[in-house]
């Protein structure tokens, strides 16, 4: 009886662990796909939330940049800054080397470095022949008497150097000595070195004077003197803004535009090492000019960049903009001199914004002829620069040593943070690589997701080694009220003291031209 009762109890127990087994399979199988279900459904809206999150408004680009209360000014701040009185201590002569760009910095030195050694400043001179082979000169593309008045309670300018000088009781004749100073030379050299011999000689001559002074300088009312030389009292040739304003007359009745700069020249190409992307001829042109230009040294392609030292591509220009979002039937205006390897780059941009235009392709003949003539080759980029400080949309490819985009940023910031578009080609390398690979799967989300990292104009502090050419934030801008004193617009009282009326009204330039394309 006991061995029948318990075999019929062993059977009834593995029927039911059986039952349970099953029961336990059934439910772990539908476990499973209800969090297969869950994980698919996460999954859908984690990557919709992603998608969403990495949008970019492009609406919101064609406007400035927020403010957040910080308004343009260059005035001094201390009741102490005016125009030494007295004998200024001899006459200094610059030469400014390099494009239009290098010798517009070099000129903002200039006027800081006589300021520093109470220094007559004679009207610089523009290298002609090195870079643009520019008869030009300074006169020939930029306002003399406006710059001269706007500096008036700055520094002296003079148009020439005077032939002879009076020291003590005895007149001489003036001989500059010239002086060659370091690369990037403090405040304090020129209060030495370079003071002694102006004091000995009655002048002195520096040149090369690129990238002469340092950018950082603690004295921010030296920095915001190289700010109303630059924004202020650098003004182009009525020539010169009134084609630039043409242009940007004929773009508006149009609607918005974006001005690029493609700095995808010669130079560039050769100066970063980017050449793989070249045919053999045409890398062989690239070494032999970074031989004669620049120091040897072994450039590997994809190693440059990755790093983000190599331009952009147009096409990778076109690319990050339709990712963005831009339709391709949005303006650009090329701010660009001849692109090296031809066409075939540029066909890739435009068949992705085929509403391409340059001042070959909006001026008329005979006002292209005005800066296309002989010994004039810095007036086609100072129509550009003009054309792209009044932009809706400023986008450079290239942003290193580019000092077109460089000095553009800043004008464009100083003006109202006009929005400007600078992409991270360091963090788009293997993005854009990958795509050439045909791995085009999430491409223009991850771009997008770069690009939303990146800064659209607004203010911010500057990142080493950033010019201050770039961003001249805080130092030429201030708030009516601010926690930091040193944040605070200047006081009417010291801005009367200051009287320049250049400076009293800083939006005169860009006003002026945006009347003129109205």
């Amino acid at each position: 009886m006991g061995g029948r009762r318990g075999q019929a109890t062993g059977r009834q127990w593995k029927q039911v662990s059986s039952r349970m087994k099953g029961f336990v399979g059934r439910i772990s199988v539908s476990g499973f796909v209800l969090a297969l279900c869950i994980f698919s459904l996460w999954s859908r809206l984690f990557g919709h939330m992603v998608n969403k999150q990495s949008q970019i408004d492009v609406d919101l680009l064609w406007t400035s940049s927020p403010s957040f209360g910080w308004r343009a000014s260059s005035y001094p701040r201390s009741p102490d800054w005016l125009l030494p009185s007295g004998k200024r201590n001899g006459y200094m002569l610059v030469r400014c080397n390099g494009g239009l760009n290098q010798q517009r910095v070099a000129i903002c030195n200039a006027v800081l470095v006589a300021r520093i050694m109470n220094a007559a400043l004679v009207l610089p001179e523009l290298d002609s022949s090195s870079f643009w082979n520019d008869i030009n000169g300074f006169s020939g593309i930029y306002d003399v008497e406006h710059f001269i008045q706007s500096l008036k309670y700055d520094v002296k300018v003079v148009k020439a150097l005077p032939s002879f000088y009076v020291s003590g009781n005895k007149t001489k004749r003036l001989k500059p000595f010239q002086l060659q100073p370091p690369r990037d030379a403090s405040p304090s050299w020129y209060k030495t070195v370079a003071l002694e011999k102006l004091k000995e000689h009655g002048a002195v001559y520096l040149a090369p004077f690129s990238h002469r002074l340092a950018e950082e300088l603690e004295n921010h009312e030296y920095q915001r003197l190289r700010c109303r030389v630059n924004f202020h009292a650098l003004r182009f040739k009525e020539d010169v803004i009134d084609l630039g304003s043409k242009i940007v007359q004929r773009l508006r009745s149009e609607g918005n535009f974006l001005a690029m700069h493609l700095r995808f020249e010669m130079d560039m190409l050769a100066f970063s090492g980017c050449l793989d992307i070249f045919t053999p001829a045409e890398q062989e042109l690239l070494k032999e000019y970074r031989q004669q230009n620049f120091a040897v040294r072994r450039l590997v392609h994809n190693g440059r960049r990755l790093i983000g030292k190599c331009p952009l591509t147009p096409e990778e220009v076109g690319l990050i903009l339709h990712s963005m979002g831009f339709s391709n039937s949005s303006q650009i205006y090329l701010a660009s001199g001849d692109l090296f390897g031809g066409e075939r780059f540029l066909q890739k941009l435009l068949a992705l914004f085929p509403r391409l235009e340059n001042r070959s392709t909006i001026l008329k003949a005979e006002e292209l002829a005005t800066i296309n003539a002989e010994g004039r080759a810095s007036l086609g980029p100072a129509v550009d620069y003009t054309v792209s400080l009044l932009a809706d949309i400023f986008m450079p490819n290239y942003d290193g040593p580019s000092d077109f985009a460089n000095n553009l940023l800043g004008h464009r910031l100083y003006y109202g943070f006009r929005t400007t578009i600078r992409p991270d080609r360091k963090a788009l390398a293997p993005i854009l690589m990958e795509h050439e690979k045909g791995n085009i799967k999430d491409f223009e989300q991850n771009v997008r997701t770069v690009m939303r990292n990146t800064w659209f104009g607004g203010p911010r502090p500057r990142i080493p080694p950033e010019p201050f050419f770039v961003n001249p934030w805080p130092e030429c801008f201030c708030k009516p009220q601010s926690e930091n004193p040193a944040d605070e617009c200047p006081s009417s009282s010291i801005m009367d003291l200051f009287h320049n009326q250049q400076v009293s009204n800083q939006h005169e330039e860009i006003e002026t031209s945006r009347e003129r394309a109205a």
